[in-house]
């Protein structure tokens, strides 16, 4: 198992495991995880506006699209305990059809969900942007969120983000019950923010330089 988040509440001087699951306290993704995200994307990252939820896709809905300062859409793929490696193929399918989206298509999508057009949410999230100089959806960028994560998953996650500069990372949350019952919610990245941030400034295309010679490849200096 990868990284996963213990919680202990201090009561009378003493250490108690509050550590808890939506399951076992009945809450659920789509009625109670999505909503929590969709309404403070700054547990996702700084700087997302979420436009859409359950977003139809040729391969199946994206839990959360989003779209970042940058005018990168960000898909959100989240699952309620752990994610497994399959999530990050999931999550390349969906991204791979988003690309193709139009920024048209995107508005139709916002204004859906956000009951305002895409400028208007656009600029009232990031203020400071000019969205006419802004090139929407020349990037994707993939999310991916769950409460522990398989370890073969975490080191693919690692590796493509620090090796090949990919605009992926996964996000690991705690949801603690406590004794009193406040309900809280922490997290920890795989890639942490300001690493992310400073590889956006840099942004290129993902792309592993191949050669011509079959099974090999080398880098480009």
């Amino acid at each position: 198992m990868g990284t996963e988040i213990k919680t202990w509440q201090i009561i009378d001087g003493k250490l108690v495991d509050v550590n808890t699951s939506l399951k076992e306290q009945g809450r659920n993704e789509p009625y109670d995880l999505e909503p929590w995200l969709a309404s403070n994307p700054e547990i996702i990252g700084t700087d997302i506006l979420i436009i859409g939820r359950q977003v139809m896709t040729k391969s199946g809905p994206i839990d959360l699209l989003g779209i970042d300062r940058a005018g990168n859409t960000v898909i959100i793929e989240i699952k309620r305990a752990e994610l497994p490696r399959e999530a990050l193929a999931q999550a390349i399918d969906y991204a791979s059809d988003v690309a193709e989206w139009t920024v048209d298509r995107l508005g139709e999508i916002c204004a859906d969900y956000n009951k305002k057009t895409f400028e208007e949410a656009f600029n009232e999230a990031f203020q400071d942007s000019d969205l006419e100089n802004i090139n929407i959806n020349s990037t994707q960028r993939i999310v991916l969120i769950g409460f522990t994560i398989e370890a073969s998953l975490e080191r693919m996650v690692a590796w493509l983000s620090n090796s090949y500069g990919v605009n992926l990372n996964a996000i690991i949350l705690s949801y603690v019950k406590t004794k009193g019952g406040e309900e809280l919610l922490t997290k920890t990245s795989v890639i942490s923010e300001e690493i992310e941030q400073e590889r956006r400034r840099k942004q290129k295309k993902f792309e592993i330089p191949m050669s011509d010679e079959a099974g090999t490849h080398s880098s480009a200096a």
